[in-house]
């Protein structure tokens, strides 16, 4: 759709349009392409076929992505930088890379100036909530103060809060590995960390519509639903522990962790940011709709954005679930169980079906499909997170 000249901010780069490579494209292909032959040749002794299939794909994923869409690049660098500043910590204080006990390694944390402020998990992760938090204050103050300068701040700032949350998945990686062998395992295994993965990728799809769509005006309502979950991160943190990191289940020692959660929490974000986006649709129809003076986008822009959003999370979503029976199947030895998990997993997969069944064949539009995109980001939640907290069953990997 076209997007009207008064909700576009002409200071925001597009998405690349078409496929012409320049040399900076190269560029960007070479550096993905050396990353990743230097991660086979430095762990093809602890990757199965499996694994290093998805070490292929990812790389695949992320150059595409790097080459369609431009920020990502600066994006992907700077956390490649934090990342290798924490690799390098780590292996000043041990240079064998054998694992050393929790104990040990909080030390070291302790004790070195860029690990204990900066880019160890936890450092970072401190970085990523409060960074979220001042994003969510700025995109509202710009949007009061009808400010494109302020909102370019709160936009930084949310890039920079996903750059130390990925910066802060991927140093806890590597620091299972030196608590213990056994443990090491990426950090998608848990509530806490899947908030983590949460928090980056929703932020992260978010500025990808902010620049398809160059509009800055709704980052307050989408920052919002990612402090509500760096919220209850620095609940679980502090009340609860959880940030201490534990060996897996062993259903969980698998490859198909890799691929599924991720997938999953894709979705789950894209979810979140239509039904955010449905808060704003719903306040602006209250408010009497479109105007000369609105300081939100135009309910045609935000309709688009809200259908968007759940067509690529009902997308990723459906890639999950076929993944997780996928993966249930080698792991229980069925496809499907009825376990509580799944049960939700399909009513989610279910009222997103029939969201967009309703809009692509039936025309519609308006105020109830917003109010439909806010009830499902409700059922949602419960699915991702209440059923841990009310119900078991085979998937009660992370209870409160």
């Amino acid at each position: 759709m076209s997007v009207p000249h008064d909700q576009m901010i002409d200071t925001l780069p597009p998405v690349a349009a078409g496929f012409k490579l320049r040399g900076v494209d190269y560029a960007w292909i070479a550096t993905v392409l050396l990353t990743t032959v230097m991660a086979w040749l430095q762990y093809r002794t602890h990757m199965d076929g499996y694994e290093a299939a998805i070490l292929a794909g990812s790389a695949l994923g992320l150059g595409a992505l790097g080459l369609w869409w431009k920020p990502f690049r600066s994006y992907s660098l700077v956390v490649g930088v934090l990342a290798l500043a924490a690799l390098w910590r780590y292996g000043t204080h041990i240079p064998g890379g054998e694992a050393i006990g929790a104990p040990a390694l909080s030390a070291i944390q302790g004790k070195d100036f860029l690990l204990k402020y900066f880019v160890s998990s936890q450092s970072a992760i401190m970085w990523m909530s409060a960074l979220v938090y001042f994003s969510t204050a700025t995109y509202f103050f710009g949007l009061l103060r009808r400010s494109d300068y302020i909102n370019r701040v709160a936009a930084f700032l949310a890039w920079s809060a996903a750059a130390f949350g990925m910066t802060g998945l991927l140093a806890r990686w590597r620091e299972s590995y030196l608590i213990n062998a056994d443990y090491g395992h990426i950090p998608v295994s848990n509530l806490y960390e899947v908030f983590i993965l949460f928090a980056v990728l929703t932020t992260l799809i978010y500025l990808f519509y902010e620049g398809r769509y160059r509009s800055r005006n709704l980052g307050g309502f989408v920052m919002l639903v990612i402090a509500a979950a760096i919220s209850f991160l620095l609940w679980y943190t502090f009340g609860r522990g959880a940030h201490e990191i534990q060996p897996l289940v062993p259903a969980l020692q698998s490859w198909w962790m890799k691929i599924h959660v991720p997938a999953n929490f894709v979705g789950y974000g894209a979810f979140a940011i239509a039904a955010m986006v449905g808060v704003a649709y719903l306040i602006k129809h209250q408010l009497g709709g479109d105007g000369p003076n609105d300081r939100l986008p135009k309910l045609e822009l935000l309709d688009d954005l809200m259908y968007k959003s759940i067509a690529l999370g009902f997308a990723f979503f459906t890639i999950a679930t076929i993944l997780g029976a996928m993966w249930a199947a080698e792991a229980w030895g069925g496809y499907w169980s009825w376990d509580p998990k799944e049960t939700w997993a399909l009513i989610v997969w279910l009222n997103y079906a029939a969201w967009l069944h309703m809009r692509l064949t039936k025309g519609w539009r308006g105020a109830g499909l917003a109010w439909w995109a806010v009830i499902g980001l409700l059922i949602t939640s419960f699915a991702f997170l209440g059923v841990n907290m009310f119900l078991s069953g085979l998937h009660s990997y992370g209870t409160l």
